[in-house]
């Protein structure tokens, strides 16, 4: 696997299953973000899928946010700007998409990790699968995923996240706090459940499915401005000495 990333799609049975991995714990570059944004919008108008699962590759990380590499390499707004909207894009594709999408999640989760896991419509995790927003510790902020977490688990449960920025939350706090909607000891049992449960929803009337993902996320159309705004404030942040310095001593 290049360091790229992959990103397989995959429908049988009115069920497409987006699996997107990465050595470096699942990471996303942006190259790999634009892949998923694009997958999201294709299945979006596609008639032969009628649910999305997202899942990652292997059975350890679920998913360890942004590039490192890329966000050390960052030297000027634009780029800083470009490289947050690559979760901005993502997010606004499954907000968007007409679909419902069913996160599976069997591991860790970071930043831009618990972004992509509350865009989701339903979550099933592991025990393993625990939370954490980190992004303070380096110097800026879980700006752009902001409000897809804040719509999932309300403003109280981000903010125990967002401002305990080094610490771990287990999955049972993510199920209790509405990300995760069931929790499973197993992987097995994780694949088992979830592959049950979107043939379940795909049995159901497709326009009825797509009337409720509509109802659902009423009231965000306003996340295309405000999520590129939001990347445009960790864009200059992550330009900062202070976030400079610690990115080194994080890198170390």
């Amino acid at each position: 696997m290049e360091t790229r990333g992959s990103l397989y799609v995959h429908t049988e049975n009115n069920i497409a299953t987006i699996e997107f991995g990465h050595p470096a714990s699942n990471s996303f570059p942006s190259e790999l973000l634009e892949r998923l944004t694009k997958a999201f919008d294709q299945l979006s108008s596609d008639a032969a899928a009628r649910v999305i699962i997202l899942k990652s590759e292997g059975d350890r990380a679920f998913c360890a946010g942004a590039s490192f590499d890329e966000l050390v390499a960052i030297t000027n707004l634009e780029e800083g700007k470009k490289f947050f909207s690559g979760f901005a894009n993502v997010i606004n594709a499954m907000r968007r998409c007409k679909k419902p999408i069913i996160g599976r999640i069997q591991g860790k989760t970071v930043g831009g990790g618990v972004g992509l896991a509350s865009a989701c419509d339903y979550c099933m995790a592991t025990e393993s699968a625990s939370i954490k927003l980190s992004e303070l510790t380096i110097g800026i902020g879980p700006f752009v995923i902001e409000p897809a977490v804040s719509r999932k688990i309300g403003l109280a449960a981000f903010e125990a996240l967002a401002w305990d920025a080094s610490q771990w939350k287990n999955a049972y706090w993510a199920k209790e706090n509405g990300l995760f909607s069931r929790v499973f000891v197993t992987l097995e049992e994780l694949d088992k459940e979830t592959q049950l449960f979107a043939e379940k929803l795909a049995s159901y009337n497709p326009k009825a499915l797509q009337e409720m993902k509509k109802a659902t996320w009423q009231g965000t159309d306003h996340w295309d401005e405000l999520l590129i705004e939001r990347a445009t404030i960790s864009g200059t942040l992550v330009l900062s000495e202070f976030t400079k310095k610690a990115l080194v001593k994080f890198k170390k």
